[in-house]
């Protein structure tokens, strides 16, 4: 009798065990789990704090983490520790080179000026053409890695004519500053913090050579297993953006106080910035996939790659979002 009574014991507590555990699973699948940057909608969408209203009556929470750049952001959601973020036109070519089981879901307009090479205000330095041989400073595999590639080619050099220094953007504008290199490779709100402060000068913006379209990413499971809330995730970030299209002022005293810098350098940004998150279209697929052709070329990734296939289709219904 006292075996009988200490296996159904056993069964009894191995049952509540599991229970628990399905409970933890559960509670962990409704937990939207979402990287970002100092810069972008994604900073504004936190701020407002509407998409926490809105998936909370789908039963969904949402965790916030920050991360220092686009491939850092990335390697966080190839390792499962979010689901979701936003980055740059190049951290995802390296990514999907390395393996990573991402989809990219949407994209912001181009941005062009929101992104530059930048020289110290008395370098002599007055063209692209002259970095021949200097040392330019960037974060490797970041949107800005893209656009040093084609600033060279514009103007007649190839890649290796440079030597490249990759660093993260606080090291570099510490080497920036120090006079250890000649040129950063650099996006907002960094590039205009370091144009105002340390007075530095733009050598050449991505205005005719890159678009700088910011691109919105998953992991492959999250977005088959959620694509509810990809879609209100999606549709939050658009309006966030329509919003902060129209009234950058407001922007600029929310967000300022969580990037840590003054109000004018925020404007700045603020303004540089593409609005208006949309599913991806052919032709930014095809821009894409010249820029992970350009890298495949320059053996800056170890191979071609389809940039087609790995695009979220939404669903039928999530699909009739604009």
């Amino acid at each position: 009798m006292r075996t009988i009574i200490l296996r159904r014991g056993l069964v009894a507590l191995f049952a509540a065990a599991v229970s628990f555990g399905a409970i933890v699973q559960a509670q962990a699948a409704e937990t939207l789990r979402i990287g970002y940057q100092k810069y972008g909608t994604l900073v504004l969408l936190k701020a407002k704090g509407t998409l926490e209203k809105r998936l909370a009556e789908q039963g969904v929470t949402v965790q916030w983490t920050e991360f220092p750049g686009g491939p850092q952001l990335l390697e966080g959601l190839n390792v499962g520790s979010i689901d979701f973020g936003v980055t740059g036109e190049t951290p995802p070519v390296f990514a999907q080179a390395a393996g990573a089981d991402l989809l990219y879901v949407a994209y912001e307009p181009p941005a062009p000026t929101s992104e530059a090479i930048l020289v110290p205000k008395d370098s002599p330095i007055k063209s692209v053409a002259e970095l021949k041989g200097k040392k330019v400073v960037l974060n490797k595999g970041s949107n800005v890695h893209y656009l040093l590639v084609r600033a060279l080619e514009d103007a007649g050099l190839k890649y290796t004519d440079v030597q490249t220094v990759f660093l993260p953007p606080a090291d570099a504008r510490a080497a920036f500053e120090r006079g250890s290199v000649d040129a950063w490779v650099i996006w907002d709100p960094y590039q205009a913090a370091a144009e105002q402060q340390l007075q530095a000068r733009t050598l050449r913006d991505a205005t005719g050579i890159a678009d700088n379209h910011q691109f919105y990413l998953a992991t492959k499971p999250y977005t088959e297993k959620h694509p509810d809330v990809i879609k209100a995730l999606v549709e939050e970030v658009r309006a966030v953006g329509e919003w902060s299209k129209a009234n950058p002022q407001q922007v600029t005293q929310q967000v300022a106080p969580l990037l840590g810098l003054p109000a004018d350098i925020t404007l700045t940004s603020v303004k540089r910035q593409g609005y208006g998150a949309l599913f991806l279209t052919p032709e930014v697929v095809a821009a894409q996939q010249k820029i992970a052709d350009t890298f495949y070329q320059l053996k800056l990734i170890p191979k071609p790659l389809s940039i087609k296939d790995v695009i979220w289709t939404p669903p039928a219904t999530v699909a009739k979002a604009p």
